[in-house]
């Protein structure tokens, strides 16, 4: 692997004085270019170098940090070398860059001689290097008497849409099939470690006024790339993009009608209802993610929905209802959304059962935005070895890749190179459930079968896999007074 250092040709670390030394925030890197520097050269164009110098912030002594190379025949040279420094938050850090060329660049005082151009950019943490050689074939003929002379320019994408080079490959004479050298260069100097590029889908334009009233039921908005709806007649959209609504909203999914109950309700109520009753004492923690909590705004992933950190616990499905509607009435929705947490909560109590007379159902409803998906990916991979089951119910119009992603009915979930032990997700979009007349008894019970079909089987598979059997059968109740049947 490759050393920033030697690939910079940074000053030497005598220049460090780890007594008086703060430690630097970040570290940045420096492209410099220039641009109509004066001609000083008779009968070509002039070469450029550029020496930077930093300031000491004790006796102001300038010392010379590292230097670019040197750029023959061009007035308007892109440096290659760049310089990386340590950068102190807490300090003014002068720097000086000079021009050099083969003769100096004098003349009338206070004459223009050029324009210098320098952009730092912060590093990231990358320390991979690539190994890259690059050939062409049937370039064009550029040359009157032979054939081209081509070399290759790097340009890296900046975060602020501007480009700066980072590698020149050497110029392959008379050719137009050239075979480059092949180079290494670190990853960060590459793409500062950012793999993938930023591809455009579209835009949308709204305001806050129309955020709070919504444009629909569900305050969608249509996502439009301008230039493929001028190259395609049937265009329509590049997809849309939605938002819960402030809760007071009617437009918010989370909008608490006189009339009817809203879609978080409708699919906690059909699948709590029936999931109950396997519960001995009925009583529930339920924890809410993604909010501000009174009284200082604190964003929480972890809360109890009663308010109760010390006693989550709610009666019933009707008590879990009445603690959600009451928390609405109190928080205020907040991103990022974070379904990890409350997986880790339920996981830490299953994992202290390991004799099988416990097994753990945790329901999630959202909206299908998630903000941790890593780490929910290592969280489920975690607990697929515990004795507990996820239920995720979606809803409004998203479309939930994510949410089938964790399902992992296709593929099996993994993180980090290690797979789920057992699959303990399932998933389902709510909107494929509501009836079309209306009758909403009939699709909570549709969604409440299709949500829990897959349990039983996951139960059964913790139990097998280790080996658990189930205890005997208890005799049947007898009242007092009855004679005991034999």
């Amino acid at each position: 692997m490759n050393n920033c250092n030697s690939f910079v040709n940074m000053a030497s670390i005598g220049d460090f004085d780890p007594l008086n030394a703060s430690i630097p925030a970040t570290k940045v890197e420096i492209t410099v270019s220039c641009r109509n520097l004066l001609d000083m050269d008779t009968f070509s164009k002039s070469d450029p170098i550029c020496v930077l110098y930093t300031q000491g912030i004790g006796n102001k002594e300038w010392r010379e940090f590292g230097r670019t190379e040197v750029i023959e025949n061009t007035l308007n040279p892109e440096f290659v070398r760049k310089f990386i420094l340590d950068y102190f938050f807490e300090e003014r850090q002068n720097l000086r860059f000079d021009l050099r060329m083969e003769k100096p660049m004098a003349g009338i005082p206070g004459k223009k001689c050029g324009n210098i151009i320098v952009k730092a950019e912060e590093m990231g943490n990358c320390r991979e290097s690539v190994m890259m050689q690059f050939c062409g074939n049937k370039l064009d003929k550029k040359d009157f008497f032979g054939k081209s002379d081509p070399f290759l320019v790097f340009y890296r994408s900046n975060e602020d849409g501007t480009f700066t080079i980072c590698h020149k490959t050497e110029v392959v004479k008379n050719t137009l099939n050239p075979v480059w050298q092949a180079f290494k260069i670190p990853v960060r100097a590459l793409c500062n470690g950012d793999y993938d590029s930023h591809d455009f889908i579209g835009e949308f334009t709204t305001s806050y006024r129309e955020l709070s009233r919504g444009q629909s039921q569900f305050n969608v908005y249509e996502v439009i790339n301008q230039k493929k709806k001028g190259k395609k007649k049937k265009y329509l959209n590049s997809g849309t993009v939605s938002h819960n609504g402030h809760c007071p909203s009617p437009t918010s999914l989370h909008y608490m009608s006189p009339y009817q109950m809203n879609a978080y309700a409708m699919a906690l109520k059909a699948v709590g209802e029936i999931i109950q009753d396997y519960d001995s004492d009925k009583m529930f923690p339920a924890l809410g993610f993604g909010a501000k909590l009174p009284p200082d705004g604190r964003v929480s992933h972890e809360f109890a929905l009663n308010g109760n950190p010390q006693n989550p616990y709610c009666a019933g499905i009707d008590g879990v209802m009445e603690a959600y509607y009451q928390s609405l009435k109190s928080v205020c929705l907040y991103g990022p959304t974070n379904f990890s947490p409350v997986i880790n909560h339920v996981a830490r109590y299953a994992a202290s059962v390991n004799d099988g007379s416990q097994y753990f159902v945790l329901l999630i409803i959202t909206d299908g935005v998630i903000s941790d998906m890593a780490q929910t990916k290592e969280s489920i991979v975690n607990a697929s070895c515990l004795p507990m089951s996820i239920i995720i119910v979606g809803v409004g119009p998203a479309e939930f890749d994510a949410m089938i992603e964790l399902d992992g009915d296709e593929v099996r979930i993994s993180s980090r190179g290690r797979y789920a032990e057992r699959d303990i997700v399932q998933f389902v979009p709510f909107r494929d459930y509501i009836d079309r007349t209306g009758n909403h008894i009939l699709s909570m019970a549709r969604l409440a079968k299709d949500v829990l079909a897959e349990i039983p089987d996951q139960f059964l598979s913790y139990m097998r896999t280790r080996g658990i059997k189930p205890l005997p059968t208890p005799p049947p109740y007898t009242p007092p007074g009855y004679p005991t049947q034999i």
